[in-house]
């Protein structure tokens, strides 16, 4: 899952170098703390939020196939 998160992510942004991602495991749960460059946030979030809801369905999908649960934080 966390190489999946990385790939997208370096791939959505402008700075890949800058993309740093934190992994905890909390309750059952997956939380991935993604941090990115000040600039490069509204890139991964989108309009209305939209980029970032496709970005946590496909994750919420990988973690499921492989019988977890995940959650994602975007940290700019």
């Amino acid at each position: 899952m966390k190489e999946f998160v990385e790939f997208i992510a370096k791939h959505l942004v402008d700075k890949p170098d800058a993309v740093a991602l934190d992994m905890q495991e909390l309750e059952g749960k997956t939380v991935f703390k993604l941090k990115v460059a000040e600039n490069d946030v509204g890139k991964l979030i989108g309009r209305k939020g939209r980029t970032a809801s496709a970005f946590r369905v496909l994750l919420r999908a990988v973690a499921a196939k492989e019988g977890k649960r995940a959650i994602l934080d975007i940290v700019g």
